[in-house]
């Protein structure tokens, strides 16, 4: 027998289909890892066909040197997803198939863990032992006594209890026994996670559920904050499992996945299993096997747990599926929705993207019939949604405020911590300052191998690459004119939680964002402790945004609303009004009113009139509307080729020939190109690397073909010191 391999090279030199010969046909199967010689090395590698009639001479095709496992790691549909994913995305199958397992475990780099458990297998025997003892041997006697009691035992505990000595004896007189215990490392397992109590459906989630299970589709849950999708995901999913299948729940931010994760556990225990990028290399090989074996059958987790190996899929659940974190950005770039969609089909279940604000694309589908919109227009708790106010920030300059608090807002914090409750504030940025810039000469401090300004931390008193994480020393005086007349730029969260300390010095603050959550368990500790009301204040970017439920907050205030919408993106109004429909849907969610502060130095802008009434029909008829008439998403599609290199030279070079060569492509499609043009990237350069890019935007009709036709030709880049990746509709052009 013949086995079709695709080795473990990450390169499109060796992107391709190899034959090896393999004897024993009881111990391969497709989906297998194995080890083969490969150009004079040995290399591991994927079975993706198994046949009896290879491609070339039988009588040089190599042998197989040995399966990695006993078991088949990739699933059939994985196969097929890969294969999917290759041609929608261009990208190599090994870098594919590489998505389908736990990274640690290329190369041998994580297993499971293995303890030495013992035990008594004769008791009678152990008794008789122990009556020979001398009268001295009190630790032998103890020792088995102990196991007299409790029959097997880990021998690392035992020695501790017992002393190692009185152990080895035992086990050297065949009293004790030893056998090897396989130990699971359970994510989350001593974290305060938080646990939802089973609820009667109200009428809207019933409906929604009942619809979700009427047949296998996809469908655009569309429902107001707190109006109880999470409930009908796990009613629904119930219903799942109970028909012995099992489901997918996908969530935009680790920062989410204690509370979701707690949910779950609660209703369904030990059968759900954990995967994202935060936990350990161990507790994710270890879900990631439990899953394969069928012991879980719900994963939850963050865009990578869409590629778990689950057999027998009844449901997939994308929530927020707005969230702009389901796009990978970096190699092997994929958009998760469609991946999700795709995986739909070959398990024929139901798909349900949720959102309070959905994606304006996923909604026009909806409105035209390739999703099933079901929509959930009320609260859980019957209350309206709180009210926003708007703050003119402007006008509070005038008036003699300078602030980064309006006195409103000052008012409302002063007011919620003296009843007892809580608040959030939200601010889109980290950091102390967004930059630092010399007032004599103009100089900003940038970084060295990105075009980008250095953040300035307080707490750590460096300025931060926000790209590259370089970090640099903080200066009194500028290096460029010797001035000590520095000025610092926006505020970041850091600032904000500063100027709280200093108006409510008795208050605890707490601050969440990418620096106070790089740590292990820092998203769950963070939130627990605020959810247990060891903080009154919680500030952070927009891990805080979305998802999370407290009771007892009652305001919440968005610092600097104009972060995103002054974005040079077309997304920047679309984002902008989701984020604050979402921030704002965190008060108010229990039995408590709840009010919204929004601090805007462009108040009288339509978004934040459409928001203020959490009025999203509107603000997609606009915007609808209006990417129609700019011929932008969904009526074209946006393609970008990104040229890097560390030489600036060859980056250029290589850009403006494949730019000739979509002028010609351009001239072949005539009519089907709305624009083409070629620019160095935004941001010029990160991580040493420059960047130049080619941007293009085409009619969706034949898009599919013209994109066949973009791929073939940077697939002819062969340059080592130049990389070229094609992004379709990039979450970002920065």
């Amino acid at each position: 027998m013949f086995a079709k391999v695709i080795v473990d090279i990450a390169s499109s030199l060796v992107d391709k289909v190899f034959d090896y010969h393999f004897d024993d046909a009881d111990n391969y199967q497709k989906g297998m890892r194995v080890l083969v010689p490969f150009a004079n090395r040995v290399m591991e590698g994927y079975i993706i066909d198994i046949t009896d009639a290879p491609m070339y001479d039988p009588s040089k095709i190599k042998d197989i040197i040995r399966p990695l496992e006993n078991f088949a790691c990739i699933l059939p549909d994985q196969l097929k997803i890969a294969d999917f994913m290759k041609e929608k995305y261009n990208i190599g199958m090994c870098d594919a198939l590489r998505l389908f397992l736990p990274a640690e475990m290329r190369s041998g780099k994580v297993k499971e863990l293995e303890e030495i458990e013992l035990y008594l297998e004769d008791k009678d025997k152990a008794i008789n032992y122990m009556a020979s003892l001398r009268k001295n041997s009190h630790a032998q006697e103890n020792a088995i006594l102990f196991m007299l009691e409790n029959g097997s035992y880990l021998q690392a505990e035992l020695n501790k209890k017992f002393g190692a000595s009185a152990i080895n004896k035992l086990k050297e007189n065949d009293i004790l026994k030893s056998r090897v215990k396989v130990k699971r490392r359970k994510p989350y397992a001593t974290d305060n996670l938080v646990a939802a109590n089973k609820v009667t459906l109200v009428d809207a989630q019933q409906k929604a559920k009942e619809q979700i299970l009427s047949k296998s589709y996809t469908y655009l849950l569309h429902g107001v904050t707190g109006s109880g999708k999470t409930e009908v995901y796990m009613s629904t999913i119930e219903d799942v499992i109970a028909k012995g299948k099992t489901a997918i729940m996908l969530v935009p931010e680790i920062s989410l996945t204690p509370q979701v994760l707690g949910n779950f556990r609660s209703r369904f225990g030990d059968n759900v299993a954990l995967l994202h990028s935060g936990l350990s290399a161990g507790e994710r090989f270890d879900e990631w096997k439990r899953i394969l074996m069928g012991d879980a059958k719900i994963v939850v987790g963050a865009r990578s747990a869409i590629f778990a190996p689950l057999k027998n899929i009844g449901l997939i659940v994308i929530d927020e599926e707005h969230d702009g974190s389901y796009i990978s950005e970096s190699n092997p770039r994929y958009n998760t929705i469609e991946v999700a969609i795709m995986r739909s089909k070959l398990a024929d279940c139901s798909l349900v993207l949720g959102s309070a604000t959905p994606d304006i694309e996923s909604y026009h589908k909806a409105m035209i019939g390739t999703y099933e919109l079901i929509e959930m227009k009320h609260r859980i708790n019957k209350r309206d949604l709180p009210p926003i106010q708007i703050i003119d920030m402007c006008k509070e300059i005038k008036d003699g405020n300078p602030g980064i608090f309006s006195r409103a807002l000052i008012d409302a914090l002063d007011k919620t911590i003296k009843e007892g409750n809580q608040a959030m504030l939200f601010i889109n940025r980290r950091g102390f300052s967004s930059f630092l810039m010399c007032k004599e000469c103009g100089w900003v401090a940038k970084c060295e191998s990105c075009d980008v300004s250095l953040v300035y931390h307080k707490f750590d008193n460096a300025l931060k690459c926000h790209y590259c994480d370089k970090r640099y020393r903080v200066f009194d005086v500028c290096p460029e004119c010797g001035s000590d007349n520095i000025k610092q730029g926006s505020v970041g969260t850091e600032k904000v939680v500063q100027e709280l300390n200093e108006l409510f010095p008795d208050v605890k603050v707490l601050r969440m964002d990418n620096d106070t959550t790089k740590t292990k368990g820092a998203h769950a500790k963070l939130l627990a402790e605020f959810r247990e009301k060891k903080a009154q204040i919680l500030v952070g970017t927009q891990m805080i945004a979305k998802g999370h439920d407290f009771p007892s907050v009652t305001l919440v205030g968005i610092v600097d609303a104009d972060v995103s919408l002054h974005q040079s993106s077309f997304k920047a109004p679309e984002r902008t009004f989701n984020l604050i429909t979402q921030v704002a849907g965190r008060a108010g969610r229990a039995d408590k009113a709840g009010e919204i502060y929004l601090q805007s130095y462009a108040s009288r802008n339509y978004i934040y009139r459409l928001a203020s009434k959490y009025d999203y029909t509107s603000f997609y008829r606009k915007e609808i509307n209006l990417r129609e008439v700019t011929s932008y998403p969904p009526f074209s599609k946006i393609i970008r080729l990104l040229f890097t290199s560390f030489n600036e030279d060859l980056a250029k070079e290589h850009t403006k020939v494949y730019y000739d060569r979509m002028k010609e492509l351009a001239s072949e499609f005539m009519g089907e190109f709305i624009y083409l043009g070629v620019m160095k990237s935004p941001v010029g350069r990160i991580q040493d690397k420059f960047r130049y890019q080619i941007l293009m935007r085409l009619k969706p009709q034949n898009a599919d073909q013209i994109i066949s036709k973009i791929y073939e030709q940077v697939n002819t880049v062969k340059n080592r010191d130049v990389s070229v990746f094609v992004e379709i509709d990039p979450a970002s052009l920065s």
